[in-house]
């Protein structure tokens, strides 16, 4: 029971692939392993979008506004504790509290803003490697296309020969098909994988304009509230050794009861 069950449904895929695998041979058997790589990937990078990207949320923006209106009432390790869990998983919020932590503590800026830098590149590199791997199927398949219609074609023509050009145009009509088969299999394959990698590229620019322009209006609120911060008077760091060693100017008297003191003993 179980196997006429499946035989109806299992029939008409073996006899597509075994019919498509005759017609452009191993050249497309490889342009199907590469469009179930591309799929596969797109998947994954689709889940990793939705679990790993970096996002700005509201409660972020009420943060980075928090923080520039009163940046002594942010806490990120009160912050840390108080988010959820799928919020965790959000790079942003980390850069932003790594980035407000390090600035309460009154780091190097160039310090902080290399750190910065450096988690912004880290948190998209997870999204670099499948759009490159996407990129290069969109790149490949038209060119594995062309290759199975070259070789298609040099084995129209070499049948040909074999039967000293009396081949009709029946069976030279049948093989120039056959051998154009992979061409459009590799542009059917290319044309949305190369969509597919435009949106992608053009989703990770926005995401790294949105990591830039949170970070810089995070560092710009600590360098205000920097600015605005009073300086301590100069007088009151002065160390104990150098009014210690003061001493007071001499007056006119003493000078001259100095110069009466010399003149005495010059004159015996």
């Amino acid at each position: 029971m179980p196997d006429t069950a499946l035989h109806p449904s299992t029939e008409p895929l073996r006899d597509l692939l075994s019919r498509l695998f005759e017609m452009g041979g191993p050249v497309m058997m490889v342009l199907l392993a590469i469009a179930m790589a591309g799929a596969i990937t797109f998947v994954y990078l689709m889940l990793m979008g939705t679990l790993y990207a970096p996002r700005l949320t509201t409660r972020l923006k009420k943060i980075v506004t928090m923080w520039q209106q009163t940046p002594a009432d942010v806490q990120p390790a009160r912050l840390r504790r108080q988010v959820s869990g799928f919020a965790r998983l959000n790079p942003l919020f980390r850069l932003v509290a790594n980035t407000i932590e390090a600035c309460q503590q009154q780091q190097d800026s160039e310090r902080i803003r290399s750190t910065a830098a450096r988690d912004a590149q880290q948190a998209l590199e997870p999204f670099e490697a499948p759009l490159k791997i996407i990129e290069v199927i969109a790149a490949l398949a038209p060119l594995l296309g062309l290759l199975g219609t070259v070789m298609g074609m040099m084995d129209a023509f070499s049948a040909m020969a074999a039967t000293e050009g009396r081949a009709n145009a029946a069976q030279l009509s049948g093989g120039i098909y056959e051998a154009l088969t992979t061409t459009a299999a590799g542009l059917i394959i290319a044309i949305p994988f190369a969509a597919l990698a435009a949106w992608i590229e053009f989703r990770l620019r926005r995401i790294h304009k949105t990591i830039d322009s949170t970070l810089v209006t995070v560092l710009n609120a600590a360098d205000n509230a920097d600015a605005a911060a009073p300086t301590a008077p100069t007088t009151a760091a002065q160390p104990a050794s150098a009014v210690s060693d003061r001493r007071p100017p001499a007056t006119a008297q003493d000078d001259q009861h100095q110069g009466r003191q010399r003149f005495a003993h010059a004159t015996g």
